[in-house]
């Protein structure tokens, strides 16, 4: 009897470390998944326009693509090299956190230039919608959107993973699975829901009984267009804020505490300037902003260094005109 209790015991023992260690994992995932808002904002943004000129019957299958490839490059690829790299290399992470960053930076200070300058679409892009049938066009797209994403699925996993306190591998592991499979159903989730609306509210013009049904559905109809511009501009600003962030926490952990130090000090005089009920906010709010600042401004100085530098140089790649 008394080696029936000590097998209970023990029993009991386990349970309440599988529900520590489920605890953990969760813990970790959510701080995880909110430091990675600013990609997964923009992720979210990017994505519909790759199933933009298609027929409607394709737009969820297309989504469907390119969710499978970002699956496969979270979970297949960049989380074991995470686990090597945080097991044999954890010094790396910094670094691919700045380069993540300034990546973040270019990326929205690119649209911000293009948003003061608008042109035309020229070059390959163009080309292949104009020559390209819709089954290859849309191969192209999709193959395209997978290798978008896994560049920032890259930048979340590595944020993901900067923000792990547990050293146990099965539960680095199991943060970073359920991270990459939590953003992925966010994103494309939302992304189907986006680029659906319009056809949700065309549907309830043409099938709406009342006055009202057919009133909400013409509203969704004239309204997505400016929610997707809200939506690119939220993601841009999100881009830069977080792009700016990294790159000035993670100088830090470097070493490089000046760029920090600095920022605190000008959101500690903005606080000081408001009453203390304020205070939180405003100190949130002048370290976004520098952070944004710090952002644009980066981002700026890498995009002619990126096109007309970089770009040029690798195999198949022209910079952008």
């Amino acid at each position: 009897m008394s080696g029936l209790f000590a097998l209970l015991d023990d029993v009991a023992a386990i349970a309440k470390l599988a529900a520590a260690s489920v605890d953990d994992i969760t813990a970790n995932a959510a701080k995880a998944g909110s430091k990675a808002v600013g990609v997964v904002i923009d992720d979210a943004a990017v994505t519909p326009k790759y199933v933009h000129g298609f027929a409607p019957a394709r737009e969820l299958p297309i989504i469907w693509k390119i969710a499978r490839g970002s699956i496969f490059n979270k979970l297949i690829i960049l989380l074991p090299a995470a686990l090597l790299m945080a097991a044999f290399a954890p010094w790396l992470v910094p670094p691919l956190l700045i380069l993540g960053g300034s990546f973040l930076c270019f990326e929205g200070a690119e649209k911000v230039i293009h948003a003061l300058s608008p042109h035309k679409p020229s070059g390959p892009d163009a080309a292949l919608a104009e020559k390209t049938d819709p089954a290859h066009l849309e191969e192209a797209k999709v193959k395209g959107a997978i290798k978008t994403d896994f560049i920032l699925s890259a930048e979340i996993m590595t944020l993901a993973l900067s923000t792990i306190d547990a050293t146990e591998v099965w539960i680095q592991a199991a943060v970073l699975a359920l991270v990459g499979l939590g953003i992925t159903a966010l994103v494309y989730g939302a992304v189907a829901v986006i680029v659906k609306m319009d056809d949700i509210g065309l549907w309830l013009t043409q099938v709406g009984k009342l006055g009202i049904t057919r009133a909400i559905g013409r509203g969704i109809v004239k309204g997505m267009p400016w929610v997707m511009k809200i939506l690119t501009v939220v993601g841009t600003a999100a881009m830069l804020w977080v792009g700016g962030s990294i790159i000035v926490h993670m100088l830090a952990e470097m070493g490089w505490h000046a760029p920090e130090e600095f920022i605190h000090h000008w959101s500690e005089i903005a606080a000081h300037a408001v009453s203390e009920d304020l205070a939180p906010a405003v100190m949130w709010l002048a370290t976004a902003a520098q952070d944004f600042v710090l952002g644009i401004v980066w981002g700026t100085i890498l995009v002619p260094v990126i096109t007309k530098g970089i770009l040029p140089l690798l195999p198949g790649k022209k910079a952008p005109h």
